[in-house]
């Protein structure tokens, strides 16, 4: 079996994942809700450990940048403290913390880096409908870490455009669904998959070559 093979094994795998923790995952957010609110520096410590890995990759993923990353990683959590009254437990908490970092990376593009910036804001979407395969039953790349790891995959998701990278990483790497990504990057539920259709074709296309 080919790498992407089993790529495709694991991303489109036979069990659909289910949410067996929607209740505690509702709870958590009220409770995320209500320490924002106050300001309590516990829970602010708390989940900047939880993302302390996560969310810079992200940004890294934006910018191409490590130490833009890290900056934009310490400016998220200062936005967070001024902007935590406007969360809305009724979402994960973690597709409103990327959507606040995409916006300063944005930020930071327009001013760094025009040319990345158009490419992510603006990309060549095809504005035809179509059929998708069922991309929301996907399962999460970190069943496979050591796919993940691997340099080759790297360095071929690095050469993705950015738009079908950037959503590539939230689905599979951070295991955000179709509907939390369309709110993070704001873009139609139809754009995402068209992303993420023409990121994993592409993806297929650089590593068959890769294998040649």
């Amino acid at each position: 079996m080919s790498l992407f093979a089993g790529l495709l094994r694991i991303a489109f795998g036979m069990e659909n994942s289910l949410c067996l923790y929607v209740n505690s995952m509702d709870s958590e957010a009220r409770e995320i809700a209500r320490g924002l609110r106050r300001h309590d520096p516990d829970l602010l410590d708390e989940l900047i450990g939880r993302y302390q890995y996560r969310l810079p990759r992200y940004l890294w993923t934006l910018t191409g940048n490590r130490e833009s990353a890290e900056d934009l990683f310490q400016e998220t959590w200062i936005r967070v403290l001024e902007k935590g009254h406007q969360y809305d437990p009724r979402w994960r908490f973690e597709a409103w913390l990327f959507s606040i970092a995409r916006n300063l990376a944005i930020d930071h593009l327009r001013r760094r880096q025009p040319e990345s910036l158009e490419a992510l804001l603006h990309p060549d979407d095809e504005g035809v409908a179509r059929e998708w395969p069922d991309l929301e039953s996907a399962t999460p790349l970190e069943s496979a870490v050591a796919v993940e790891q691997s340099e080759c995959v790297k360095a071929i998701l690095r050469r993705l455009p950015p738009d079908a990278r950037e959503v590539l990483v939230l689905r599979f790497q951070e295991d955000m669904n179709l509907n939390e990504i369309a709110e993070v990057v704001r873009a139609p539920l139809s754009t995402v998959k068209s992303r993420l259709y023409r990121g994993l074709e592409a993806f297929r296309q650089l590593l068959e070559k890769e294998a040649i």
